[in-house]
């Protein structure tokens, strides 16, 4: 994996990924998609991993790895997709390529705010789940990880993921403390983050169509690329 350029080295950036290491990456699935998805956010991960089964295609790129759980479970329309995995974090890439061994994905280090190095127009679907709240900026800044998303995505592809609210959202008083504390670690970028912008971005013009629900204080997406 080459090293990325340009904005990768803002401390911001790094920071909101640096947290996985292989010690939390093992306690991911449950910690986070187990217990905090549903118990502090209110949305479970099935609820995610349906958005997956509606959405995925044979030629999928996943944008922020996490753990691989979603590609683990979910249902692709062929037997050998052609995954491509995009983080800044080489752990988890890592750790994700291992989980999915079974479908030799492709490694790609990369810094998600700037243009994707991968081929564009090419793929089926993109994912980025739970990512943006992780990501430095409000959705106005962030919407450009949307569009870059877009440009790798075939006419008619699918672009989806979730992503933690800080506004427009039914956000319980523990996770409005644990909120603030992830911001303030730089764990999270989400402050800011108001359901109206993340809609405003699924209305741009690289989308021709867009489906948005909320769940607690997640926000469930999937738009169809131009």
């Amino acid at each position: 994996m080459s090293e990325p350029a340009g904005s990768s080295t803002d401390p911001e950036v790094i920071a909101g990924q640096a947290s996985y290491n292989r010690w939390t990456l093992s306690a991911y699935d449950l910690t986070v998609l187990g217990l905090a998805s549903p118990l502090l956010w209110g949305c479970g991960r099935r609820e995610m991993l349906r958005n997956y089964d509606r959405n995925v295609g044979a030629r999928h790129v996943e944008l922020g790895v996490g753990t691989g759980w979603f590609l683990d479970n979910c249902a692709f329309p062929v037997a050998r997709p052609r995954i491509t995995l995009v983080d800044l974090n080489p752990t988890a890439l890592e750790f994700t390529a291992r989980r999915l061994a079974r479908y030799t994905p492709t490694p790609v280090r990369a810094n998600v705010l700037e243009p994707l190095p991968v081929p564009a127009k090419e793929h089926d679907s993109v994912g980025l789940n739970f990512l943006l709240h992780c990501v430095p900026g409000d959705l106005r800044k962030k919407g450009v990880v949307l569009a870059h998303a877009a440009a790798v995505t075939r006419p008619g592809g699918r672009v989806f993921g979730a992503t933690v609210l800080a506004h427009g959202v039914r956000l319980r008083p523990p996770a409005r403390l644990l909120l603030r504390a992830y911001n303030a670690q730089g764990l999270f970028h989400n402050e800011a983050d108001h359901l109206d912008d993340l809609r405003a971005q699924l209305e741009q013009d690289h989308f021709a169509d867009y489906d948005l629900t909320v769940h607690g204080s997640v926000a469930v997406f999937s738009a169809t690329v131009r």
